[in-house]
This record gives structure tokens, sequence and C-alpha cells, in this order.
């Protein structure tokens, strides 16, 4: 009440203020400015008065812009919580139009300035055309924007934002309530129940107590899940290669390696993003390693579970019981091999369904449409970053090789994880190179191996910051006339999956250049090689003798598998050798160790230059 009174108090100070300041800036710019009145003390006071949502970020002031003197019209195309619309109709016109027609909704968007969405309405290229360059910003209550076309949206320069942690809570608490269900039989009890019997004997549960949770993906809801499932009294396991020990340690939780954890676990909840390394990871080799009666639940994406091998687990009895709220095809097909088994529970993307966690998303993405709106960019906004035109187009060819770079020494990490990050750049200009974009195209790399997150310009820093890691620049003075003459990425993690890729520094790190506008790698630890940072890459670490190339290349025609290119380097006649060996396909792990066993190959290991579909 003295917060809400207290603001009240302060309105006609602070309009004053405002209107005092609009004032000077329309003299000072002869009318070339035109100011736009937003975020007034009234939205401040209900920010000020609600509770803030766990661990939201603030948003960060990155540009100004000029914007019309009238207030913005924001479209909310669909269903939005109450609060949420209230702090939008504070510094803007609310048009409040659901269930839009795609032709509705193209002959509408003209006329606003922000269009505020779920996940049925579309905003492709097409919409942003209609609008003829006056959608600033489109806001996505949510987390998932799959149905925002990104690219277009920043060709035009439209701000694309979500509402990223808002839903935490409420899909961990989905977690723990699937975790009970399924340990006791609840949702098949209540089924025969229903259907007229009494089954008390058929449905004896197991007791949590004492059992070993393993967390598969130790971020947010990973986290949200360890603090419940501790005072349910388990213990509890975590497996993420990136994840800070110390972080875990304060919560009552060992980070340990994929197969301790997958030895250990009584219960698994899976908690990790869908990219091309987890797909598919709890496949046959996966379920073979756990203990006989484990029960297996997914509320993170239904991709990183092979449903025909979790099919022959729950036959075999190696898994007792699995619940899923995630599927690689949502709706499920009616041919889903797991949705009609009695030993496994089912629920319709659930995860972020509740009254409280809507409402959030409500001010979240409310909060952040303001923000965009006066030209603030967001620790959420998704799409492209602002950078000075004449800056992205001189740096553009390096962003990719940047990108490369962290996809490439993240995937090499063991399972001990890292925390610092060391980026060399050796350019020309020296302390006068601006980084910035493409330190956050290199923390890009790494984290989008590990986490959902799209990373940009804003939020690169501040998402490398809660994964715990420590990111080190240096630039070093050299010759030439490119702006960029190397770029070097070194992580200093325990092990590495290719020993050789660990430099005297004890530090794994790998180099590039561009060629052609084309990015290059240049050097992995202390080898120098010449390597197109494109597909699927094989590194094949060997004795320096006669046959051993001949030997994986024939491995690789054996099984159909071409050769985009190969680079060769040794330290001495007769000493240590790797080849770095680029295949337009993912070599099988049969192949992989067919190619270890020729005689004079010491360690060989891959990783991946696709890009996520």
């Amino acid at each position: 009440m003295q917060l809400a009174q207290a603001s009240t108090a302060l309105r006609p100070a602070a309009t004053q203020q405002r209107n005092l300041a609009a004032a000077r800036v329309q003299q000072r710019a002869a009318g070339a400015l035109r100011s736009l009145e937003v975020l007034g003390v009234p939205v401040a006071a209900r920010r000020a008065c609600r509770p803030a949502a766990a661990g939201r970020p603030s948003s960060m002031a990155v540009v100004a812009v000029a914007a019309e003197a009238a207030k913005p019209t924001i479209l909310v195309a669909e269903k939005l919580g109450k609060g949420g619309v209230d702090m939008l109709k504070e510094v803007g016109t609310v048009d409040c139009s659901y269930d839009m027609t795609k032709e509705e909704l193209l002959a509408k968007i003209s006329l606003c300035d922000a269009i505020v969405i779920r996940s049925a309405t579309k905003v492709t290229r097409e919409v942003f055309e209609a609008s003829k360059g006056r959608l600033k910003v489109v806001g996505r209550a949510g987390v998932g924007i799959d149905n925002v076309d990104l690219a277009a949206a920043s060709e035009v320069g439209c701000l694309v934002v979500n509402a990223p942690t808002a839903n935490t809570v409420a899909a961990a608490e989905h977690g723990i309530a699937l975790l009970c269900a399924l340990a006791r039989n609840v949702s098949q009890a209540d089924a025969a129940m229903k259907d007229g019997r009494w089954e008390r004997n058929k449905w004896v549960g197991v007791s949590m107590v004492g059992k070993t949770l393993a967390i598969m993906g130790f971020g947010k809801v990973g986290s949200e899940v360890a603090r419940r499932a501790k005072g349910l009294g388990m213990t509890v396991v975590a497996y993420d290669p990136y994840a800070s020990a110390e972080k875990a340690a304060a919560l009552g939780v060992t980070i340990v390696s994929m197969d301790e954890a997958l030895s250990r676990g009584d219960f698994f909840s899976l908690h990790m993003p869908l990219t091309p390394n987890t797909k598919g990871m709890f496949g046959d080799d996966a379920f073979a390693k756990m203990k006989k009666g484990a029960r297996i639940v997914n509320v993170a994406r239904g991709g990183v579970i092979d449903d025909d091998a979790l099919v022959s687990a729950l036959d075999a009895g190696v898994v007792a019981g699995a619940a899923l709220d995630v599927y690689e095809v949502e709706p499920p097909p009616a041919d889903n091999p797991l949705v009609g088994r009695p030993d496994v529970i089912c629920t319709p993307h659930l995860g972020a369904s509740t009254k409280e966690a809507q409402e959030e998303v409500a001010y979240e993405i409310a909060e952040a449409v303001i923000s965009a709106l006066k030209g603030e960019l967001t620790p959420s906004c998704v799409n492209a970053p602002m950078v000075a035109p004449e800056v992205l187009k001189e740096l553009q060819p390096y962003t990719t090789l940047a990108d490369g770079l962290g996809r490439a020494a993240v995937q090499l990490v063991e399972d001990s994880g890292f925390a610092d990050v060391f980026i060399t750049y050796h350019s020309p200009r020296g302390d006068d190179l601006d980084t910035r974009l493409l330190r956050a195209m290199v923390v890009k790399g790494i984290l989008e191996q590990i986490t959902t997150s799209q990373v940009n310009l804003v939020n690169a820093d501040l998402l490398a910051k809660k994964r715990g890691l420590r990111i080190v620049e240096t630039v070093v003075p050299s010759d030439g006339d490119a702006v960029l003459r190397e770029i070097e990425v070194a992580v200093g993690a325990g092990k590495s999956k290719f020993s050789s890729a660990v430099a005297p520094s004890g530090r794994i790190t790998v180099a590039g250049t561009v060629k052609a506008d084309n990015p290059f790698l240049t050097r992995i630890g202390n080898f120098d090689v010449d390597l197109a940072l494109e597909g699927e890459v094989v590194m094949v670490r060997q004795t320096d003798q006669p046959g051993i190339i001949a030997g994986v290349s024939t491995e690789f025609a054996k099984n159909g598998i071409n050769i985009s290119f190969m680079s060769v380097a040794r330290e001495a006649r007769g000493t240590q050798a790797i080849m770095a060996i680029g295949v337009d396909e993912t070599p099988s792990a049969e192949v992989v160790d067919a190619i270890h066993k020729i005689p004079g190959v010491q360690e060989v290991t891959t990783f991946s230059e696709k890009r996520a579909a």
C-alpha cells in the first residue's frame, strides 16, 4: 500500500519531468526526433508491486530510436493474461483480436506497431511484407519461436522477443508430479477404478525416499526438479557436461558422467535440449546401462528418446515405466508405440500449463514488448542484434567462423565440463577491433550445443554467466590488410575427447581463418590443419606410417561415406600425426570403431558443424 501511494504521489512530478525532457529533445533536434512516451509511472508501479519472476533478467538499453508521438498500436492476437494486457494498455492502444484468419491478420497488420502471439498465430514473411515496415515488435508469449520467421523479421528490423523464464517452476512441478505418479502407478490405478476394477494388489508401487534420481540436463528446470526431489528424500545426481559443479553442490547434487548417471539412477528426469548431439541420446546403448526396473520421466523434448528403443526396454523389463509429456511429433500419431501402453503415462505437453505460469508469461512478455517499443533490447530478444551496418558487413564472414569454432571446441570436451573460454583475435586493428559480435557468435556456437536458448549480441554474456562460463578475450596485433587474420578459441576443460586437441597450455584449442569468405579450421591443439568448417568432421590421431590414410578412406568407401576434405599434420616423420576429415554424413559408431581398429590409429572422434534444422 505504501509503495502504491508513493508511486501515485510521484506521478505528477514524473510526468512533468518527462514532458520537459521531451521538449528539450525536440528543441535540440529541431523536429528531427519525435518522442514516444512509454513505460510511465503507472506501469513502473505495477511492476514494483508484483513479485518478480525467479531469474528474470533486466533489460539492457543498447540503442535509442525515434518513434511517433502517438501511442503505438499493439495487436494481441491470442488470449493473454489480464495483467499483461493491462500493462500494454498503459503504453499503447491495445487491439485484442483472437482467432483471426490469415487474411484478417494480413489486412490488420499494417495498422500495428507490435503483435503479441502464442503458438497458433504464424508470423510469416508474408505478414512482415504486409505490415509495410510498420511492425516493429513481435512478442511470443512462451519460449518457442518456431511460428515466427526470424530471418524475415531481422531483414525488416523487427525485434522478436519471448518469455523464457516464466514457466520454469511449472515445468519442474509437472516433472515431479509425473515422477510421483510413475512411482505409485497413480494413472493406471485411476483408470482401473473408472473401469470398475478394484486392483489394489496389482498396482503396488515403489518408494522414492532413499532412491537415486538422475537428472539429465542441469539447467533452470533441472535445478528446480533437484530442489524438490531432495525434499522428497531422494539422492540426486546430475549429468550435464557444462554445468557448474559448485552450483550443483550448493543444492546437494553431485555432477557425474553419463555412464555413472545411467548405472546409478533408479529414476531419470530428462531436461536436456534437443540438439544434434542429444537427439536419440536415450537409445539401446543407454537403456542397456541402466539398472533393471528403472523409471524415466521426460518433460524436455521428445526427440531425445528413441521411441523404438524405449519400447524394447519396457518389453524387456529394463525400464519398469515411463512418463512422457513431450513427443517427437505433437500431437503423436495414432500408431505411436508408447501412448497406448499401460506402463507409460502420457500427458499432452502440460509442462507450462498452470494458471500462475500463464499469468506470469503475460507479465513477462508485456515487459519485453514495452522495452522493445522503447528501442531497448532485452535479453529475451531472439533475432539478429542491432549492429551498425558497416560493422556487420565487415565482420560477416568471420561470424560464421566464430560460431563454427565455438561449436567445434565444445564438442571436443569430455564429460568433465569447463568453466573458462579464451578467445584470441589476431587483427591488424589491435584494440580498435569491435569484438562484441564475434564474442557473441563464439558463445552462440558453444551454448547451442547445450541449451535451446537463442543467443545474440545482447544476451550472449548474460547466458554465458548463467551457465557459469567466464569469457576472456585478447586482441593480438598482427600484419595484413584483412580485418582479422585468425580467431582462436580455447576452453579450460579437464579432459578432451581428442587428446591432440589439447594445446601446450592445457586447454582444448581450435583456431581458424576465412578464405574466400568461407570459414576454415587451421589449427587443432598444436597441429596445423586446413579444413573447411562445414558438415561432419572426423578427427584421427595415429602414428605417422604408410597405409593409415588408405585404411581410413577404405572404411568410408565401404560404408558409402564421401570425403569432402582431408588434412594431415604430423609432429615429425614417424612420430605422432592427426587427420582432420570432412565427410558428407555422420559416420556410425560401427564405422568409427572400425577406423579405431586400424593398426597405428590411436584415437578417433567426431564433431558436427551442421546447424540444427
